[in-house]
C-alpha cells in the first residue's frame, strides 16, 4: 500500500458557476459522496490546500492578467475573458486555493509525507494561458505546480501527462520552449480549443519536448493503449522524469456529455498504472494528479475512485 494524499476543501464549491453550467460544484459534491462510501477512503492521507502565493502564480501568469482576473471576479461579473469561463465573486480566491492545493500536494510529496497524491479541486486549470482565462480555467494549476517543483525543490525534469479530452493549450504554451518539462497530451482532435496537432512538438530549445497524440472522435481503450505503446511511453522513458504530474480530466469517458471519445472507467485505471510504472522506474514513485474535466457525475465519481485505488495499491 502507498501513502496516497487526497486534497479537497469544501471552499472549492464557492466558485459558483450555476447548476446549468457543465463545470459546477455538483461535480465535487457527487464525487465526495461516492468516495465516502468506499471502505478505503479513511486510509487516504487528507491534505488541505493553502491560498497560492502570487509569486508562484507569476511563474506562469502575467501580473497584469492576475490583477485583471481578481478585479473582474470581485466586480461580481458573470464571465472572465471568455463565455466559457463562468465566475462569481469568490472565483479568483477559489482559483488561488486550487492552485495552492497543487503546491501543498507538492510539499507533502517532497517532504515524504505521501508517496503520491490526487487533488479533487476546481476550477480546473489546463486551458488557462499566461494572459487569459479559457475553457472553465482561471489559473493553470498543473503548470504552476511544475514550476514550483523546479524552483522550490530543484527538480530538473518534470513530466506532465494530460489525458483530458480537451487539449491542454495553456500548459503546452507555458512549456513549449522549455526542454526541462515534457508535456504529453492525448485529446480529441479536431476539437476545442483547436490546438494539439501532431505537428506541435515544441519550439526552440523545447523542440521535441511536446508530444501530442490527437485522437479521433469515437476512439476507444485500444486506441489509447496503442498511443501509449508506440509514442507516449518511448518518449517518457527517453526523457526520464524525476516527478510525474497528471492533468487528470475524466471527460474522455464514454458517458461524458462534452466529448466523443469512448473510454471505459477501466482505461483510466490502465493509464494510471502505466504512469505509476513510469514514476517507479524514473521518479522514486513520485506522482501527483490534479482534476481537470469530467462532466458526467456518475462517470467522474467512479473514475476518481478507480484512480485513487490504483494510486493506493501501487502498480
Amino acid at each position: 500500500m502507498r501513502n496516497t494524499g487526497f486534497l479537497y476543501d469544501s471552499r472549492f464549491l464557492d466558485h459558483n458557476t450555476g447548476d446549468r453550467f457543465p463545470e459546477n460544484s455538483r461535480r465535487l459534491i457527487a464525487t465526495m459522496e461516492h468516495l465516502h462510501q468506499q471502505p478505503w477512503f479513511d486510509s487516504l492521507v487528507q491534505i488541505k490546500p493553502r491560498v497560492a502565493e502570487i509569486e508562484w502564480i507569476e511563474t506562469i501568469h502575467k501580473r497584469d492578467y492576475i490583477d485583471h482576473a481578481k478585479n473582474v471576479c470581485e466586480s461580481d461579473a458573470y464571465q472572465l475573458d471568455d463565455p466559457d469561463v463562468r465566475i462569481s465573486k469568490e472565483s479568483f480566491d477559489v482559483a488561488r486555493l486550487a492552485t495552492g492545493g497543487a503546491l501543498e500536494l507538492v510539499d507533502s510529496l517532497m517532504r515524504g509525507d505521501i508517496d503520491n497524491g490526487f487533488g479533487l479541486l476546481r476550477p480546473p486549470g489546463h486551458h488557462a494561458e499566461s494572459n487569459r482565462a479559457m475553457g472553465f480555467c482561471l489559473l493553470n494549476n498543473v503548470a504552476i505546480g511544475a514550476k514550483y517543483l523546479q524552483k522550490q525543490y530543484g527538480i530538473e525534469k518534470v513530466l506532465i501527462l494530460d489525458w483530458d479530452v480537451h487539449h491542454g493549450n495553456g500548459t503546452q504554451h507555458s512549456f513549449e520552449e522549455d526542454p526541462s518539462v515534457l508535456f504529453v497530451s492525448l485529446h480529441q482532435y479536431p476539437f476545442y480549443p483547436g490546438t494539439g496537432a501532431y505537428s506541435e512538438t515544441g519550439k526552440g530549445r523545447g523542440a521535441n519536448a511536446t508530444v501530442n497524440c490527437p485522437m479521433s472522435a469515437g476512439s476507444r481503450d485500444t486506441d489509447y493503449e496503442v498511443a501509449f505503446a508506440e509514442k507516449i511511453l518511448p518518449a517518457i522513458n527517453n526523457f526520464k522524469p524525476q516527478v510525474v504530474l497528471i492533468s487528470a480530466g475524466f471527460d474522455a469517458h464514454a458517458a461524458d456529455p462534452l466529448g466523443q471519445v469512448q473510454l471505459s472507467t477501466e482505461c483510466f485505471a490502465w493509464m494510471t498504472k502505466r504512469m505509476q510504472e513510469v514514476a517507479e522506474q524514473h521518479a522514486n514513485g513520485r506522482l501527483i494528479a490534479l482534476l481537470e474535466g469530467g462532466y458526467n457525475l456518475e462517470a467522474l465519481s467512479h473514475c476518481v475512485a478507480t484512480h485513487l485505488e490504483c494510486l493506493m495499491n501501487g502498480q
